[in-house]
């Protein structure tokens, strides 16, 4: 995670904001030092741009969501939330500041990692996964650019829980989608409730690009890729990645799965089912976290 151009900005809260680390459809993320201690850490605010009130009022309501749930999982896989307040121009939460690149850069066929690397960290998500799932928290935006590898702690964190939710709580309202629609399972996308085998379905479509270089569904048309999750089988991974293990291919398979109840039972079997074929793999020349 580079900063994308330095520049001195305001003190907020006793964090002084620096380099600007990227920014999403409400959120913006900087490099910033804590004040008090001279720590570096990432600071997340709402974008200033955001000026109908609905949205900015629902942006905000995300954020102090994700600060109160990051805050209650404690894993080491899972980014650390700091610090949050409030301000006049409205809330913000400070995480650690992650090293490393997210897995979004290896989703491309020039970049693809081995197979070794990819079961080792996705094994590692799906443990971060279950622990959250077991605190009654389901993730719902899980995908590559959420996932940050940092090959020489050999750490992986899973991030970003902006729209986490308590699984038995009211995640969705009809109508509305939240999340990447490309990674969100089919029933989440009728305006299903989400729970945690709706991860395990992101799950799923984040091991298969990683694999393959492409999502099982893609397309320019959002009303065509929509329909492709909800109608259209996922492609034969094998045939876009000659040699996987069958186990890992079958794996994938499951989690992609339309009906929720044909997915794995939980993240946990899902992880213990990674490590078994990793242990089946010759990983001599590139463990499950060497730096690719």
């Amino acid at each position: 995670m580079r900063p994308e151009t330095p520049a001195v900005g305001p003190v907020v809260g006793g964090y002084r904001l620096a380099s600007r680390l990227g920014s999403g459809e409400h959120g913006e993320v900087f490099v910033a030092t804590r004040l008090a201690s001279g720590e570096q850490v990432a600071f997340k605010r709402l974008r200033a741009t955001i000026a109908d009130s609905r949205r900015r009022a629902e942006a905000a309501r995300r954020f102090a969501a994700e600060a109160e749930t990051t805050r209650r999982l404690q894993h080491p896989d899972i980014v650390r939330v700091l610090d949050a307040g409030h301000d006049d121009a409205g809330p913000w939460l400070v995480m650690e500041l992650l090293p490393g690149c997210s897995l979004e850069r290896y989703t491309h066929a020039a970049r693809l990692l081995p197979e070794p690397v990819v079961i080792g960290v996705m094994a590692r998500v799906a443990r971060a996964l279950a622990y959250a799932h077991g605190r009654g928290v389901v993730h719902r935006d899980l995908k590559p650019s959420n996932v940050i590898v940092d090959w020489s702690s050999r750490r992986v964190t899973l991030t970003d829980f902006g729209l986490a939710r308590r699984a038995d709580g009211d995640s969705t309202r009809t109508g509305l989608v939240l999340g990447s629609p490309a990674y969100l399972a089919p029933e989440q996308l009728a305006g299903a409730p989400a729970t945690p085998r709706g991860d395990l379905y992101a799950l799923g479509v984040t091991l298969f690009e990683l694999l393959a270089g492409r999502r099982p569904h893609e397309s320019p048309s959002l009303g065509e890729l929509l329909r492709q999750v909800a109608e259209q089988p996922a492609p034969d991974l094998a045939r876009l990645r000659p040699g996987l293990p069958p186990a890992l291919t079958g794996i994938v398979a499951r989690l992609l799965a339309k009906p929720p109840a044909q997915r794995p039972a939980s993240a946990d079997e899902v992880a213990k089912a990674l490590e078994d074929v990793l242990q089946t793999i010759d990983a001599a020349a590139a463990g499950p976290m060497s730096r690719p």
